[in-house]
């Protein structure tokens, strides 16, 4: 039965067909063949239950708030904040692009959001400065993977209602293994900008510091009420996402006046489309993961590899190891809804913390997004810089590395991701 899914899902896929069809596709077929005696409608109270979790509210919310703030001022502004503090060191343009993409993640939680913003107002200067252009794209794709472990994570927010964690512990454990990624990504590229004498900016005066950060206070109040407010338990995570919603059109619309009524009704078509694509991806994956747990497919899997009975840090491994090859291929939303089920029950049994493997499993799917040959970073990239799609990963490998040793490092040290969520929940 297994093999037969599998197969039916790959020949799908090779043939061009959208991610929910293979998804539907092997649900059904596996429904049919092992599953005659039961009723047809248990797939579809999967699938409507699937969309049904409260906490699913967030992931539109998000999205709106993200295309809102693209489309604004936000991002020049955070961009030009970072720059003021820190242009004038060695690499300090490449840090600051690191430093621009954490923040412009915190504000907007998309991977993609923060290519198009952040690149497109950086990648021009870095050219300038004298960065090598496939440098200065592996960067950019890279450090946006920032947006999908500092929160607000629609990674996260999937992960959650799967598997029945709290969103607001996964949100705060990422900070922890974000501000590590932040850390090396400035090393390497201070690194880098020595070894090929990149030169400095002028550095900027306090007026102009102050200037720029009075002008960057109203964007930074983001990640203030995400953080801030599920923090000190003034709201949820979903309550959060709608307040992100309102103060950006409040900032983007009557502060800014960046945009207009007209732009409003574009943003909400263009979120309603993607929201659209997750659900029904959620919904499918929700019957092909009930249809895996009836068939006790899960532990057959575990058992054929291997791993039934596995201890803490084998499992670990097991499971970075199988987000990382999956979300190569697979849509993020797409490995999260297969996987996580399948190693639902090796977790349990090994008394890993869930949040601790949330945190793990958002940064594999951050990793897969800047990673070929079908990272979306990399696409997006593609479309944005209109370069080739083998000059923008020439530049990925160094901070590949980077990315796995700070899993190897979580994997050693679960309080680099843990700590937080202890201080703040224990």
């Amino acid at each position: 039965m297994t093999l037969m899914m599998l197969g039916i899902m790959i020949l799908l896929l090779l043939a061009g067909f959208p991610m929910m069809m293979p998804l539907l596709a092997a649900t059904m077929l596996a429904f049919f063949i092992y599953l005659p005696d039961l009723n047809l409608q248990l797939v579809v109270q999967q699938m409507i239950g699937g969309v049904k979790p409260a906490a699913l509210i967030a992931v539109p919310m998000f999205i709106l708030a993200a295309d809102i703030i693209t489309r604004g001022h936000s991002a020049d502004r955070l961009v030009d904040l970072v720059m003021r503090f820190m242009g004038h060191i060695r690499g300090g343009l490449a840090v600051s692009v690191t430093a621009a993409c954490a923040l412009f993640g915190a504000v907007c939680g998309s991977t993609q959001a923060t290519v198009v913003a952040v690149g497109g107002a950086m990648r021009p200067r870095m050219l300038k400065a004298g960065y090598n252009d496939s440098f200065s794209m592996g960067l950019i794709i890279n450090a946006a993977d920032l947006a999908y472990l500092i929160p607000p994570s629609i990674g996260m927010i999937i992960y959650g209602v799967i598997s029945g964690t709290s969103i607001s512990e996964l949100f705060i454990a990422g900070l922890g293994p974000g501000f590590l990624i932040i850390g090396l990504f400035s090393l390497y590229c201070i690194y880098y900008a020595k070894k090929h004498n990149i030169p400095v900016e002028e550095k900027a005066s306090w007026k102009e510091r102050v200037g720029a950060l009075r002008r960057a206070l109203w964007p930074l109040g983001f990640p203030a009420i995400v953080v801030g407010g599920i923090y000190g338990g003034i709201f949820s995570p979903t309550e959060a996402a709608a307040i992100c919603v309102l103060y950006a059109l409040l900032l983007e619309a009557l502060v800014f006046r960046s945009i207009k009524y007209r732009d409003v009704i574009d943003i909400a078509l263009s979120t309603g489309a993607i929201t659209s694509v997750v659900f029904i991806l959620i919904a499918a994956g929700a019957a092909f993961s009930w249809v895996l747990s009836y068939a006790q497919i899960p532990q057959q899997i575990i058992a054929a590899i291997g791993l039934d009975g596995a201890g803490p840090l084998m499992t670990l491994l097991a499971i970075n190891i199988a987000f990382f090859v999956g979300c190569m291929f697979v849509d993020s939303v797409v490995v999260i809804l297969i996987l996580v089920p399948i190693f639902a029950p090796l977790v349990k049994a090994a008394g890993l913390d869930p949040v601790l493997v949330g945190v793990l499993i958002t940064l594999q799917v951050a990793i897969g997004a800047a990673t070929p040959p079908f990272g979306c970073n990399i696409f997006t990239a593609v479309a944005v810089f209109r370069r080739p799609f083998v000059d923008v990963i020439r530049g990925v490998p160094p901070f590949l590395v980077i990315l796995l040793i700070t899993t190897i490092l979580m994997v050693l040290f679960p309080q680099i991701a843990l700590f937080l969520r202890d201080l703040a929940f224990r």
